[in-house]
């Protein structure tokens, strides 16, 4: 397999630093109140979903270890660091996985020139990869002993979370997309989104 480009690290850590800004500063005021704890989209974790559909499962994989790393050290975290890269992490490998395990009719094709990918995979995608990553954040923190909240709480959490996160998804994936085919283009990353 030939080795990253720079584009597509330019990319990826724009797409995961944007999306973490968003995160937690626009969306707080706007969170939704479910179990004593407040619900916004998670943009990071669809630029991992995003990276993941795009490139390929390592890199999705690092691409959640890194978006994880930065939620879990950005204020105002309040939880045990490593929840959430290790939820984005799980993430990034199966969404990967999944796609590219399963999409051999489409193959492998370049960003450049390519078409978007079908909705009903962003959506899958989208809300597979919610609701694994907060089941395997609010397992982690019952492990651990970091939540205080109910296994009721937390279900309800991750419920409120996917259907979040799928709408969300209609709007973050094709705007990662564009970003990766914009400043990827010295070499662009190999994945299911390309033409055959």
């Amino acid at each position: 397999m030939r080795t990253t480009s720079t584009g597509r690290l330019v990319a990826v850590a724009l797409a995961l630093l944007a999306a973490l800004l968003v995160q937690v500063t626009v969306l707080p005021p706007f969170a939704w109140k479910v179990g004593g704890l407040g619900v916004v989209p998670d943009v990071v974790l669809l630029v991992v979903v995003a990276t993941a559909l795009a490139t390929d499962t390592r890199y999705g994989t690092l691409a959640g270890f890194f978006g994880g790393l930065l939620i879990d050290l950005a204020p105002p975290a309040d939880h045990v660091a490593g929840r959430w890269a290790l939820a984005l992490m799980v993430v990034g490998y199966v969404v990967g996985r999944l796609a590219h395990d399963h999409t051999s009719d489409v193959g492998r094709m370049e960003l450049d020139g390519a078409r978007r990918p079908p909705l009903s995979l962003v959506l899958a995608a989208s809300a597979g990869g919610s609701f694994l990553g907060t089941s395997v954040f609010a397992l982690s923190g019952l492990f651990l002993g970091d939540s205080s909240a109910s296994v009721g709480d937390l279900l309800q959490v991750a419920l409120v979370a996917l259907v979040l996160d799928t709408v969300a998804a209609l709007l973050v994936v094709p705007a990662t997309y564009w970003l990766f085919r914009r400043l990827g283009r010295d070499r662009a990353p190999q994945g299911v989104w390309a033409q055959t």
